[in-house]
C-alpha cells in the first residue's frame, strides 16, 4: 500500500467510498466530490490537496483532502478523510493522519484544524480525532442544525 497524489481514475472509487460510509449525507458527499474535482482539474490551484491510500492494486482504500488555511502562517485545515468501510479498522485513517501530520510539518506547517459534527454518527470520528492527539478547541452549538454543533479539533506540531 502507498500513499499517492489522486489521479483522475480515482473520482469513481472515492464517491463511492463517500457514499458506503453512510455517515455523510448526499449533500456532504456532493461538497467533497466538489474539492475532489477541483483538485483534478486544476493541478496549479493551491487551496486543496488530495492524496489517496491505494491497495497493491492501485486502488484507492481511502483519501485525505486538505490545504493551508487562507490567511493564515502555518495552519492547515484538514477538510476531508475516509475510508472504504471494507477496509476500516486496518490503520488506514491513521496512515493518512500521520502522512498529513509529517508533509505538514516538511513544509513548514505548525498546526492542523479539523471540523466535525457532535451528532451521535459522528462520534466514531470524534474519537479518532482525539485518539489521534488533536484537542477540542471550539464548539458552535447548533452550527448545522438545531442540535448539531460544529466541533472544531486542533493538533500543534510544534
Amino acid at each position: 500500500m502507498e500513499i499517492r497524489l489522486l489521479k483522475d481514475k480515482d473520482r469513481g472509487r472515492l464517491h463511492c467510498i463517500l457514499t458506503a460510509t453512510d455517515i455523510f449525507t448526499s449533500e456532504e458527499v456532493d461538497v467533497a466530490m466538489e474539492l475532489i474535482d477541483v483538485a483534478l482539474r486544476d493541478p496549479n490551484q493551491k487551496d486543496y490537496t488530495v492524496h489517496c491510500l491505494a491497495d497493491d492494486e492501485d486502488r484507492p482504500l481511502g483519501y485525505i483532502c486538505y490545504g493551508c488555511a487562507p490567511m493564515t502562517q502555518g495552519t492547515y485545515d484538514l477538510y476531508w478523510i475516509a475510508v472504504d468501510p471494507q477496509s476500516q479498522n486496518q490503520g488506514i485513517g491513521t496512515r493518512l493522519i500521520d502522512f498529513l501530520e509529517n508533509r505538514v510539518k516538511a513544509i513548514g506547517g505548525r498546526m492542523i484544524l479539523v471540523e466535525t459534527s457532535s451528532i451521535p454518527s459522528y462520534d466514531k470520528t470524534q474519537k479518532f480525532y482525539l485518539r489521534k492527539g488533536f484537542r477540542e478547541v471550539a464548539r458552535v452549538p447548533d452550527y448545522y442544525f438545531l442540535g448539531n454543533d460544529r466541533v472544531t479539533y486542533c493538533k500543534s506540531l510544534l
